[in-house]
């Protein structure tokens, strides 16, 4: 959910009348409390903070951990960013056999999708590929175990299980007309076998599905999407041949005769995963960075380890302030504190330009049921100063909240 600008007048001159009694509750230091008696009606359980200049001018339950939901995901770009590096670029490895049959091993690139696999397939058949028999998928750099916590095994897309080897985000776009005709539904992706099966129970019109929904069956069905999209662009390329398509490990004395870095770089990742809130992206970050520090293959107890520490060497936050249980947000079993997301966001400072701008406001948002959230940073002078904001109670109120401090940090007077 993203941030909108309230409209209503009689609110505005409320929350104004709030402001007036708030000006003097400001924070001496990071850590003094002081309550804000005129938000309570605002607040039923959650916590928030401005800075300003380098000075916290007004918090609330500044410690407490709070569900951030989405939020996390600036933690999940800021410590990939730091353990991968902002040019790192996921790969791809691609080997042949004396058949003439393809091996593709995933390290857990998140945005090989169609346009991407067109371009491999070109490029494979520079390097001299003339045949391609069967397709053995290897997604074997990812040990992970059924879906994100928090996650589920419904259509959503957001539900998407993460692997090694993926394309399209793990979903599908699909076209049925009202005669039952199924095709892809956008033009960069050929009409694939599979749609038709995942097409079957559908009503007429335009689907996102994802394709791990049946999650005791999700290996074996992306290792099969991933073969189908590689096979249709090798006939798109006249390459000749065919066979099974099939998930194997690529054997030991098989050498890559390609390996595919990926277009975008990880600085080019995060703004769309933040845009978009994706959560198949985040967790891609989450498992690709635990597996740089811990090594292949990747898994949920190597991201958590390497996330911890991580947040302990560069701020010396312990598990009183921050535990990050997966990437994406939809784990409740992530906790939070304002103070610990004041931290994040000052080193995030250099690429707050990934976070969408919202009203003069670079803005990320988080919802769950029950649980609202905004972090992000006001503009002043050609500066930042960060805010957070965490509602985990049944009445969102954070646009009404935001508003408020946004009152409190324009007209507050503090010495740079």
């Amino acid at each position: 959910m993203r941030y909108r600008k309230t409209a209503n007048w009689a609110l505005l001159l409320l929350l104004l009348a709030a402001f007036s009694s708030l000006q003097s509750s400001t924070l001496a230091n990071d850590t003094e409390q002081v309550p804000i008696i005129s938000v309570k009606h605002l607040l039923d359980r959650g916590g928030y903070a401005v800075q300003k200049h380098g000075h916290v001018i007004t918090a609330y339950n500044l410690h407490e951990m709070f569900v951030p939901a989405s939020v996390i995901k600036i933690a999940t770009g800021l410590a990939a960013l730091r353990i991968l590096g902002p040019d790192y670029r996921f790969e791809t490895h691609f080997f042949m056999d004396s058949e003439q049959n393809l091996y593709i091993r995933g390290h857990g690139d998140p945005f090989l999708i169609s346009e991407e696999v067109a371009e491999v397939v070109k490029k494979i058949k520079t390097l001299g590929c003339k045949r391609i028999n069967n397709i053995y998928t290897d997604d074997t750099t990812f040990a992970i175990d059924g879906s994100t916590d928090g996650g589920s095994s419904s259509e959503n897309p957001y539900d998407a299980q993460n692997s090694g080897l993926a394309v399209n985000f793990n979903t599908v776009n699909i076209k049925k007309d009202r005669d039952g005709k199924i095709r892809s539904a956008e033009e960069q992706t050929p009409t694939l076998e599979l749609m038709e099966e995942l097409a079957a129970d559908l009503a007429p019109g335009v689907h996102r599905v994802n394709i791990t929904r049946e999650t005791a069956a999700g290996n074996e069905i992306i290792g099969r999407y991933t073969g189908e999209l590689f096979r249709a662009f090798q006939k798109q390329e006249n390459i000749a041949g065919n066979g099974v398509i099939a998930s194997r490990a690529v054997p030991a004395d098989l050498s890559p005769f390609y390996i595919h870095h990926s277009s975008k770089t990880l600085e080019d990742i995060i703004a769309p995963l933040m845009l978009y809130s994706n959560n198949f992206i985040a967790n891609q970050l989450f498992l690709a960075a635990g597996a740089a520090q811990y090594g292949y293959p990747a898994t949920w107890e190597k991201s958590m380890r390497a996330m911890a520490g991580f947040l302990h060497k560069e701020f010396n936050l312990s598990a009183q302030e921050i535990e990050i249980i997966e990437g994406s947000g939809l784990s409740r079993k992530n906790r939070v504190s304002p103070y610990a997301m004041l931290q994040l966001l000052e080193s995030f400072k250099p690429y707050s330009y990934l976070l969408p701008d919202e009203d003069g406001k670079f803005v990320k948002s988080g919802t769950l049921n029950g649980v609202y959230a905004y972090a992000g940073y006001f503009k002043a002078n050609e500066k930042l100063d960060s805010f957070v904001i965490f509602l985990n109670q049944e009445k969102n109120n954070r646009d009404q909240l935001l508003l408020l401090l946004e009152e409190v940090y324009r007209t507050s007077r503090i010495k740079e």
